[in-house]
C-alpha cells in the first residue's frame, strides 16, 4: 500500500472546557472557607480586582479610595457587585447549569451526624456576630497552647542525663500520638536506632514517669496501670482486673469476678475507680482545634407562617473591578504584551464576578427548594423528614442533578433546629406498611434511637422486636436494615445493652 499525503475535511462535535468554565464549576462546589482563600489569591494576582470592606454600596461609591497614589483613580458604578442584596436584584449575570459538564461527585447516603441542637435563631445569629466581632479575647490569643510533644520534651532533661538516652527519649516522644500512646514495637525501634533493646525499654520506663500520668503507654491496660501506680492504688487485684479488660468491656461481671478473685462489692469499687481514670491522657495537650461551621444559608420563620431563606452575607466575598484604573493604565501600556496582559486581567475579573454571582444564585435556589420540600421537618422535627433525592430538586429548579450535588457539598444551613449540611436533607425512602406515604430513612433512624433510649433493663428490645414496633407505626422495614441503622448509630446489640443497663444499675449510674 503506497503512502501519500492528502487533505480531508471532517465535521464533528466536542465539548471544550475553557479555563473560565472550569473556574465557574470549581467555585460552585467550594466551601465558604475555600472560596475565601480562592478570592484572596485572585486579589493578589489580579491588579484590577479589589475588595470592598464597607457594608453599603452607596457608601462605598462615595467613600471609595483612590485606585493609585496620585488620586486620579475612580471606580465605575457598573463594576460594583453586591452579593448581599437579594438575588433577584442582580440582572444580566451569568445564568447557566454546569451540571452535565463533569460527572457528578459521589452522592452516597447523607451524613447522619447532624443531630438537632435546639439552637434558636437568635442564638445562631448572635454566635455568628460574636465570631466576627473585632473585640476578641486577647488573653486567649496571647496564651499559646502547649503541644504534648513540647510539654514532654521540657521534662526530658530532668530524668535523662546521658546524651544517648536523651536522643532515644526524644525519638520516643516523637512517636507518641495525640492520645499519649506509643504504638511502635520497641524491638523495631531499637534496631532502627542501633541501640540495645534494654536501653530503649529503660528510657521508655523513665518517660512513663513523666506528667501527665499514663503517658507513653503502649496499651490501655498499661496506661491505666501507670495512673494507678501514680495514685498508689495498684495492687494484685487491680492488676488482674487490668489483665481482663476484655471481660469488663463485655460487661461480663460473672467471669470478671472469677478472674479477679474478688467479691462483687470490691469489684464494683474497682470498676468505679477505673472509670475515674483518663484513658487518653495526651488529648488535653495540643488538641486539634475544631473549625466552627459558618452556615452559607440562613433560614428563619416568616410572619406569614412560612420560611424566609437568605444567603449568609458573612460568607459572600465582595469584590469589584476597577475599570477606571484599567482605562488609565491601558493608555500608557508600552507594548502589545502589556495590553494583552491587562485585557486578560479584565476578562478574568469580569468572569470571576459573574461566577460568584452565579454561585450565590444557585445556592439560594437549591436551598429554597430544599426548605419547600422539607417544610414538615422545620415545623415538627426530624421524625417528619421526607424522602428526598437530587433529581427532585434538580427537576424543580430546572438544573442538572450533578449541579445540585455540587451545590450541596460542604454547604451548611442555619435553622431554628440547628445547623445542618445541605446533604443532610437528602435521604432514601422506606415504604409504608399501610400503603401510606413513604418514610425517610433518617426519620426511621431517629425513631429507632428513641425506642432504644426508652428501654428498661428488664425490657431490652431485640432487632426483631424493633421491626415489629416500627411496623405497628406504619414502617415496613427488614431486620437487617434495622441492624444496619443501629450499627450506624453506634448502638450495641440487645445482649450488650442488657449487660450495660444491669451494670449501670449496680454502679448507680448508666454506663
Amino acid at each position: 500500500m503506497a503512502l501519500s499525503t492528502r487533505l480531508e475535511m471532517r465535521q464533528g462535535q466536542q465539548l471544550v472546557m475553557t479555563p473560565q468554565l472550569q473556574q465557574a464549576i470549581k467555585l460552585l462546589q467550594l466551601s465558604n472557607m475555600e472560596l475565601g482563600e480562592f478570592v484572596d489569591a485572585e486579589l493578589e494576582r489580579n491588579p484590577l480586582l479589589e475588595r470592598e470592606e464597607t457594608s453599603a454600596p452607596a457608601k462605598a461609591a462615595e467613600d471609595a479610595p483612590e485606585a493609585n497614589g496620585d488620586g486620579g483613580g475612580e471606580r465605575s458604578d457598573e463594576s460594583w457587585l453586591d452579593l448581599r442584596r437579594p438575588v433577584e436584584d442582580h440582572a444580566g449575570s451569568l445564568d447557566a447549569d454546569f451540571g452535565n459538564v463533569f460527572q457528578s461527585p459521589g452522592t452516597g447516603e447523607p451524613d447522619t451526624n447532624g443531630a438537632m441542637s435546639g439552637m434558636s435563631w437568635a442564638s445562631v445569629t448572635q454566635r455568628m456576630h460574636n465570631h466576627s466581632d473585632d473585640e476578641g479575647d486577647f488573653e486567649s490569643l496571647a496564651a499559646a497552647e502547649v503541644s504534648l510533644r513540647a510539654y514532654l520534651s521540657d521534662q526530658v532533661p530532668l530524668i535523662l542525663q546521658e546524651p544517648a538516652e536523651r536522643l532515644i527519649g526524644q525519638y520516643l516522644i516523637d512517636m507518641v500520638d495525640e492520645a499519649g500512646y506509643i504504638s511502635a514495637s520497641m524491638s523495631n525501634l531499637a534496631e532502627r536506632l542501633g541501640a540495645p533493646l534494654e536501653m530503649v525499654e529503660g528510657v521508655l520506663a523513665k518517660l512513663q514517669t513523666l506528667d501527665p500520668p499514663g503517658i507513653c503507654a503502649r496499651t490501655l491496660a498499661e496506661c491505666l496501670a501507670l495512673q494507678l501506680k501514680d495514685q498508689n492504688r495498684y495492687d494484685p487485684l487491680m492488676a488482674r482486673l487490668l489483665d481482663n479488660l476484655d471481660l469488663l468491656a463485655a460487661r461480663n461481671l460473672a467471669a470478671l469476678k472469677k478472674a479477679v478473685g474478688a467479691d462483687m462489692d470490691d469489684l464494683i469499687d474497682m470498676i468505679q475507680e477505673i472509670k475515674r481514670l483518663n484513658p487518653k491522657p495526651g488529648l488535653k495537650f495540643g488538641s486539634v482545634q475544631m473549625q466552627p461551621v459558618v452556615p452559607d444559608v440562613l433560614v428563619r420563620a416568616a410572619a406569614d407562617g412560612g420560611w424566609h431563606v437568605e444567603l449568609n452575607s458573612d460568607t459572600l466575598p465582595r469584590v469589584l473591578v476597577n475599570r477606571s484604573y484599567y482605562t488609565r493604565i491601558s493608555k500608557t501600556a508600552a507594548n502589545d504584551k502589556d495590553k494583552d496582559y491587562l485585557l486578560e486581567c479584565l476578562q478574568t475579573a469580569n468572569w470571576l464576578v459573574k461566577s460568584l454571582d452565579q454561585r450565590a444564585r444557585t445556592i439560594l435556589r437549591v436551598a429554597e427548594q430544599i426548605v419547600r420540600q422539607q417544610d414538615a421537618f422545620f415545623m415538627h422535627g426530624v421524625q417528619h423528614l421526607r424522602p428526598l433525592n437530587l433529581k427532585t430538586i434538580a427537576d424543580a429548579i430546572s438544573m442538572h442533578e450533578s449541579t445540585v450535588s455540587r451545590v450541596t457539598s460542604n454547604k451548611y444551613v442555619a435553622t431554628p433546629r440547628g445547623i445542618f449540611e445541605l446533604k443532610y436533607f437528602f435521604t432514601s425512602s422506606i415504604a409504608s406498611s399501610s400503603d401510606g406515604e413513604a418514610h425517610s430513612s433518617e426519620s426511621v433512624r431517629f425513631r429507632i434511637k428513641q425506642l432504644i433510649d426508652a428501654e428498661r433493663a428488664d425490657d431490652v428490645l431485640s432487632d426483631d422486636q424493633l421491626v415489629d414496633r416500627l411496623k405497628t407505626e406504619g414502617v415496613d422495614i427488614a431486620r437487617r436494615t434495622v441492624a444496619k441503622y443501629r450499627e450506624a448509630l453506634r448502638i450495641p446489640s440487645s445482649v450488650q445493652r442488657r449487660r450495660d443497663k444491669r451494670l449501670g444499675e449496680r454502679l448507680g449510674a448508666t454506663i
